[in-house]
């Protein structure tokens, strides 16, 4: 028995229960009330004027804008490309430093540095690299081609490209963690066995180590798939969008909605479409996850 007569799991309870309100609090009530306002016409900068009920006219709205599939596209293309060159990239640095070679572990921190950072500070940071005329980047584009003074950012058809460098250069070593976790779970003796077997180090990896890491893999896709849908501050600091509304991903047109342009009601409908398709995209997700893990 516990303290003034109470149970351990009556003591535990008391002391989650102020955790759990608090949680719910946060999440559960601004989720509700978005949901409320989404049938709405409100406007957060008119406080005093009269709410009406549009019905699902905000929703209608949203999916038969051709602009807001515009967005989507943009964000779901940002997000294949550098979800893509972050696992190949990840994986293959996890690869090397698995092999602990000498300076291994200062190696290892140093590549972990661009995590660490806040995604405004390296959009920033970013800026400043892709400058015409002062930019290290360019000074080693022209080192190999001819290109002159460019700058991807204010580039049409490369700023897109510039987001996903950006991206790929600051989260490969999240990936590349979560891929170094799984290289450490495989067990030593089924190498052991494949030497013994004299199976190839090509096969030992098609045969063990890629089909033991990939549940890893498909864990951090998920993971960067849910950041990086939501994308915001890296591609603001970097291009604000542009040039024109080449880079604007979802989450930037959402916050023009909302605070530029004052559509409460309508940008909360935008908000719980997205929260759908990421919610309902990261189920089917997980349940394939877990038909992998059980293989």
């Amino acid at each position: 028995m516990g303290g003034a007569g109470f149970s351990p799991r009556t003591i535990a309870w008391l002391f989650i229960t102020p955790t759990i309100l608090l949680l719910l609090a946060i999440n559960i009530f601004p989720l509700i009330w978005t949901i409320d306002l989404s049938f709405t016409d409100y406007r957060a900068n008119q406080p005093g004027r009269e709410i009406k009920e549009v019905g699902t006219r905000n929703y209608e709205r949203i999916l038969g804008d051709p602009d807001i599939w515009d967005r989507l596209q943009t964000t779901a293309s940002f997000v294949c490309w550098s979800i893509g060159l972050e696992v190949v990239i990840g994986f293959a640095l996890a690869l090397l430093i698995n092999r602990k070679f000498t300076g291994h572990a200062t190696w290892t921190t140093l590549i972990l540095l661009p995590m660490m950072l806040s995604p405004a500070v390296v959009g920033i940071f970013w800026t400043y690299l892709f400058q015409p005329q002062s930019g290290i980047f360019n000074y080693i584009v022209n080192f190999f081609v001819d290109a002159g003074d460019f700058t991807m950012i204010g580039d049409v058809k490369l700023a897109p490209w510039a987001i996903v460098i950006v991206d790929v250069w600051m989260w490969t070593p999240y990936v590349m963690l979560i891929c170094l976790a799984g290289l450490r779970a495989v067990p030593q003796y089924l190498y052991e066995a494949a030497e013994v077997d004299r199976a190839s180090r090509l096969r030992q990896f098609w045969h063990i180590t890629l089909p033991m890491v990939l549940p890893f893999l498909m864990l951090a896709v998920l993971f960067r798939a849910i950041e990086n849908f939501k994308m915001f501050d890296m591609v603001v600091s970097l291009t604000s969008g542009g040039p024109g509304s080449t880079t604007e991903v979802a989450s930037i047109t959402l916050k023009r909605e909302a605070f530029e342009k004052w559509k409460t009601g309508y940008s909360s409908a935008f908000a719980i479409i997205l929260f759908v398709v990421v919610f309902g995209a990261a189920n089917i997700y997980v349940k394939f996850l877990n038909k992998v893990k059980q293989r």
